[in-house]
């Protein structure tokens, strides 16, 4: 794991936006195209805005969803709702897919299968994505990965179905997929989350962020997140 500490949060967003549009390129002169799953978050959507402005060969890009609260289509509680207003709305030519979370099945169970079949589909059996965009959460969750859920102990699926969490039920990726992914962009920014951070560099096991993966992974934190003295 290897970190960047950026002197605020628009700094990380820009320095975010940089590193997946170099990741994108070098995937498609690679293997012809690029898989990414994104997250939500303040932070992220504005590196998602100066995405959209990056040399990105979007044709070859294919965009998946890391997690996805269960709301109706077009909710502002969606992920894919800023997904559109943060980065799709913007870009003059359209990715090759936006491959979004089923979360209007009635049936959760379901809609994680759906999905997994979909990640095969495009990403292979078992599914590898080319890079894997995360949060961390006050508490260490990630994706919708939070203390305690069943989900955290579920076996080998890529998708499940969580609990109710801040409101809302959820699609989520799983650490076995999270694991898979070429490469892992942590983005964190914020003095309240600086202890929890430092939980993830330990690879503490006891928060959920720290049972990803790590070896594969850049963080990009911003002063106060990341323990710079005299940052808050």
């Amino acid at each position: 794991m290897r970190e960047e500490i950026l002197p605020d949060a628009e700094a990380v967003a820009r320095r975010g936006a940089e590193v997946i549009a170099e990741a994108a390129r070098e995937a498609v002169a690679a293997r012809g195209r690029f898989l990414l799953a994104t997250s939500g978050g303040s932070t992220p959507w504005r590196m998602l805005r100066h995405l959209a402005e990056a040399q990105v060969p979007w044709p070859e890009v294919h965009l998946f969803q890391v997690d996805e609260r269960v709301a109706p289509a077009g909710s502002p509680d969606r992920n894919l709702t800023n997904l559109h207003t943060a980065l799709l709305d913007h870009l003059t030519a359209p990715p090759a897919g936006v491959h979004a979370m089923p979360v209007e099945l009635p049936d959760l169970d379901r809609a994680a299968a759906a999905y997994a079949k979909t990640l095969r589909r495009f990403a292979g059996s078992p599914p590898v994505l080319d890079m894997v965009h995360l949060g961390l959460g006050e508490d260490g969750h990630t994706a919708s990965l939070v203390p305690g859920d069943p989900v955290l102990e579920g076996g080998d699926v890529d998708v499940a179905g969580t609990g109710p969490y801040a409101g809302h039920r959820r699609l989520t990726l799983t650490v076995p997929l999270l694991d898979r992914a070429r490469q892992i962009i942590w983005v964190v920014t914020g003095a309240s989350k600086a202890p929890v951070l430092e939980a993830l560099r330990r690879g503490d096991r006891r928060i959920p962020a720290g049972r990803v993966r790590s070896d594969n992974a850049v963080i990009l934190s911003d002063a106060a997140a990341g323990g710079v003295p005299g940052t808050s």
